[in-house]
């Protein structure tokens, strides 16, 4: 009997009131739908950003079919920097799933799905950034989104907005004044950026369901 992965915690109610998500199969994934991570438990990333439905999300990460196997894969900026992995290791290794589980994005607007997963793929190697900064030498995972996706006729889908490290207080938690001065370098309050959350509440993004994904024996 096959075992599945029903990332699901009651926080997911909150997306549509109080209806259940939907369930999003992996055959039914797009090429260029976004994996947003919901962590349950919260951080330092959650603490100053918010998602759709007010949901605690701290990561992003692409779905592809990688044309050589043809196996359901990602590719997502982390802390090992750009890179690219299968399905099945995104949810059953690089994510704590007695805390966190998936919702699925589409992009519900016109696009050039495939020249968007080229442009991210472009990127394969570069180093995570950290510090969140305004530039591309190193990359965070809403950046390789806001930079990846590109209309038709080659223009980006998603704009920058500028990034704020204060909490619902409006106070900058003490985890971001200590990251940034072992760094030396000033808070990029106010610097264009992006974060997941906030990529989730765009209206070229519509939120389809939680993902459920078989656990291979």
């Amino acid at each position: 009997m096959k075992h599945f992965l029903f990332i699901f915690i009651a926080l997911s109610f909150s997306l549509f009131g109080n209806a259940e998500l939907a369930s999003v199969s992996v055959d039914s994934l797009c090429c260029a739908d976004l994996l947003f991570v919901v962590n349950n438990k919260g951080n330092a990333i959650t603490a100053v950003t918010e998602g759709l439905g007010q949901l605690p999300i701290d990561h992003v990460a692409i779905f592809y079919t990688d044309s050589n196997t043809h196996t359901p894969s990602v590719v997502q900026a982390d802390y090992e920097g750009v890179r690219c992995g299968t399905l099945q290791s995104f949810c059953y290794h690089d994510i704590d799933t007695a805390t966190c589980f998936v919702v699925v994005g589409r992009i519900d607007v016109p696009f050039d799905s495939i020249q968007s997963l080229k442009n991210a793929l472009s990127h394969l190697g570069k180093s995570y950034d950290y510090y969140y900064l305004p530039d591309d030498k190193e990359i965070y995972c809403s950046e390789l989104v806001q930079i990846s996706y590109v209309t038709d006729d080659g223009k980006l889908i998603f704009s920058t907005i500028p990034m704020t490290f204060r909490n619902r207080e409006g106070e900058i938690p003490e985890f971001w004044v200590k990251h940034y001065a072992k760094k030396g370098i000033a808070i990029p309050e106010g610097e264009p950026g992006t974060n997941p959350g906030e990529l989730s509440r765009r209206n070229e993004i519509k939120i389809i369901g939680r993902l459920v994904v078989p656990k291979q024996r």
